[in-house]
């Protein structure tokens, strides 16, 4: 059983914008409620670390990584570089003008797939920091593949206008199912609206039923 929690805030049901997560911590924008971070983190059950990245909230859009490590723009400040030390957390800055790493980049401990628009240098380095091998790949003819992409250990779900083609390559990402969907009402760019790990999935306020039900067989989620 894992758990599962309906996310948003002053309206804004695109709770993925403002999160990383990993099995041992959730990183979330200061502008999330604490009340709200307080419920991800039961949700997810890890501690929550509110903090910006380069002077934003939206660490969901320029943070990616894996239990090995995340990755962080070369926009970052220092004083966020040092929070992250200060925490204990892995981290490895990629110099680049694609700074969105969490938009470009779906990564888990076995392999990950990255726009193909990155310098082979920047990959490499990439890959060096997450200690897997990185595929350059589009989905649905869209190079944003972190975006567009959620996933755990135990499935992922995937935009739902992603071929049987793009399916197929992604599938190693994946033990359990690979699923194509969407989020709040809609959305296909499912990693805007969803926080994942192994122990629970925080999901769009605005997510309709069957988004809901597909989600939790995507991530191998019993809801109580």
């Amino acid at each position: 059983m894992k758990n599962v929690m309906f996310g948003g805030f002053h309206g804004n049901p695109n709770i993925g914008l403002y999160g990383f997560a990993t099995d041992a911590y959730c990183l979330l924008g200061r502008e999330v409620p604490s009340h709200i971070a307080e419920q991800i983190g039961k949700t997810l059950e890890v501690p929550v670390l509110q903090m910006s990245i380069a002077g934003t909230s939206m660490i969901g859009v320029f943070v990616a990584g894996n239990s090995k490590g995340i990755i962080v723009p070369e926009i970052a400040y220092e004083s966020e570089l040092k929070i992250l030390h200060q925490h204990k957390i892995k981290y490895t800055v990629i110099n680049s003008e694609l700074t969105a790493l969490g938009n470009n980049i779906v990564v888990n401990d076995k392999i990950g797939f990255v726009n193909p628009e990155y310098s082979k240098k920047s990959i490499e380095v990439m890959e060096k920091a997450l200690g897997v091998k990185l595929i350059p790949t589009k989905i649905a003819g869209m190079p944003t593949v972190g975006v567009m992409t959620a996933i755990n250990n135990d499935g992922g779900l995937v935009h739902s206008e992603a071929t049987e083609a793009d399916l197929k390559i992604l599938k190693p990402l994946v033990e359990g199912d690979l699923m194509t969907g969407s989020v709040n009402f809609g959305n296909s760019f499912v990693k805007s609206g969803i926080i994942v790990n192994n122990k629970g999935l925080v999901i769009g306020a605005k997510s309709t039923g069957v988004e809901v039900a597909d989600a939790e067989q995507a991530f191998g989620i019993v809801r109580y």
